[in-house]
């Protein structure tokens, strides 16, 4: 049987032999292999030049794309694009001191009779207000050589912007509200080198600290009593939108400073209308006078004799003196009617204010006065009512205070006026019920 095998097998590559030389004679005979050689030639020479082909393809594509990038085609590009003659341009503008949206539309030749029924329209719907700062977009159409209004739009505040859209001969004028959250909030720091810097670090907004600075203004000097180490908190009002950022700030609920070794917590409080801050005992913190009239400033001369720095003989300073720089905002000190404010004698741009019949208070060497701010008109304690300056008999910018008590002036430094008054009664029992709500939401936010 293997014998049988092995037969089979040598028989079978005797025919496969046979057969491969035969199919090899046939080609031969029929000159194919010169055919197969000139097929595998032209193969060749086709990848070759179809290589070429690709290789000068994507040289093209490169040199193409770089021109696409280079400076010369940005030049081809921007000269293209400015010789089109669109009717359309579009105008970004960022509000400046003073500007009014008719003064801003009159910058880029918008026709009079547009500018003029438009801010009509808008000063209608109390919607003109714009502060510096603030981004204004114009779009505008040129129609027989007259510039048209298509597209209007401005920031009011944080929250409220104003569209114009034209429609024929007619604006559509949408004002539009972003719609905020509340949330309150507990800060805290401990001061190292001065309050605003030592806020700012922890996220508190500029105007929630010009405000805790006012409150605190009858109990602690800011310019000389704070030391390094000092301590304050503010428990107040945010207003944030969906991506919790804070557009606006609201009221200040509570307050407290731990400063001069001793600890002085605020509370916000409002009864029959009248809104105010208290301490823990019902007192309010307002006094008659301010301790200082404006804030980031330094004491460079104390109330006493001292050697004039212009006359150069010795002279009693009848004020004191808080050197800061030129535009500076004064406060008034107290509540009350203003006598003068004008330039006076050597005092140059000066303001006077009678606040009861024992005090008036003086401000001399302003570089101009606060908004309205002329003699006759009522004031209200810490409104701004000037700027510092160099007017006058003055060697630099500062601000030159004085006290007036009964005709007399006095050194202000050590001026001590009575404590605010205290609530009693109706209004004490409701203070202390406002006081303990609020220290139990400070305790909870104090551990969030």
């Amino acid at each position: 049987m293997p014998s049988a095998r092995m037969t089979n097998f040598v028989n079978s590559s005797k025919t496969l032999k046979r057969k491969i030389t035969s199919f090899l004679f046939f080609l031969n005979k029929k000159n194919y292999p010169f055919f197969f050689f000139l097929i595998a030639v032209f193969f060749l020479v086709y990848s070759l030049i179809l290589s070429q082909i690709n290789s000068r393809a994507k040289l093209k594509e490169n040199n193409f794309n770089s021109f696409l990038k280079s400076d010369e085609f940005s030049n081809i590009k921007q000269f293209v694009f400015e010789n089109i003659e669109s009717p359309y341009k579009e105008y970004n503008y960022t509000v400046e001191n003073n500007d009014t949206l008719q003064r801003v539309l009159k910058k880029y030749n918008i026709d009079n009779t547009e500018i003029n029924n438009l801010t009509s329209e808008i000063s209608k719907k109390k919607l003109s207000n714009i502060s510096a700062g603030a981004q204004i977009q114009v779009v505008t159409k040129e129609e027989k050589g007259i510039k048209k209004i298509i597209f209007l739009f401005y920031q009011i505040d944080a929250i409220t912007s104003v569209e114009v859209k034209r429609n024929k001969d007619t604006f559509d004028i949408a004002k539009i509200v972003l719609e905020l959250n509340k949330k309150e909030v507990v800060l805290s720091n401990t001061i190292k080198n001065n309050l605003y810097s030592s806020a700012v670090e922890v996220g508190i907004e500029p105007n929630i600290i010009v405000e805790f600075a006012n409150i605190f203004g009858f109990e602690v000097d800011f310019q000389r009593d704070i030391r390094k180490g000092d301590a304050f908190e503010i428990y107040y009002e945010q207003f944030v939108d969906d991506n919790n950022v804070v557009k606006r700030t609201g009221k200040i609920i509570y307050a407290s400073m731990f400063v001069n070794n001793k600890e002085l917590s605020l509370y916000n409080f409002e009864y029959n209308n009248k809104k105010g801050y208290y301490d823990v005992g019902g007192r309010s913190v307002v006094k008659t006078l301010m301790k200082t009239p404006i804030n980031g400033a330094r004491l460079s001369s104390s109330f006493g004799l001292r050697k004039h720095p212009i006359l150069g003989y010795n002279k009693l300073h009848q004020g004191t003196d808080f050197a800061a720089p030129t535009g500076t905002p004064i406060m008034a000190s107290g509540s009350g009617v203003i006598l003068r404010a004008q330039k006076y004698k050597g005092y140059g741009n000066y303001v006077s204010i009678k606040h009861n019949s024992t005090y008036i208070t003086a401000y001399g060497h302003m570089s101009k006065y606060g908004k309205n701010i002329k003699k006759g008109v009522r004031v209200n304690q810490g409104q701004i009512i000037g700027y510092v300056g160099s007017t006058g008999m003055s060697t630099g910018p500062h601000l030159h205070y004085e006290v007036i008590k009964s005709g007399k002036r006095i050194n202000s430094q050590r001026l001590k006026l009575p404590t605010g008054k205290t609530l009693n009664n109706e209004a004490r029992n409701r203070f202390e019920v406002d006081r303990i709500k609020i220290d139990v939401k400070l305790a909870a936010l104090r551990k969030n």
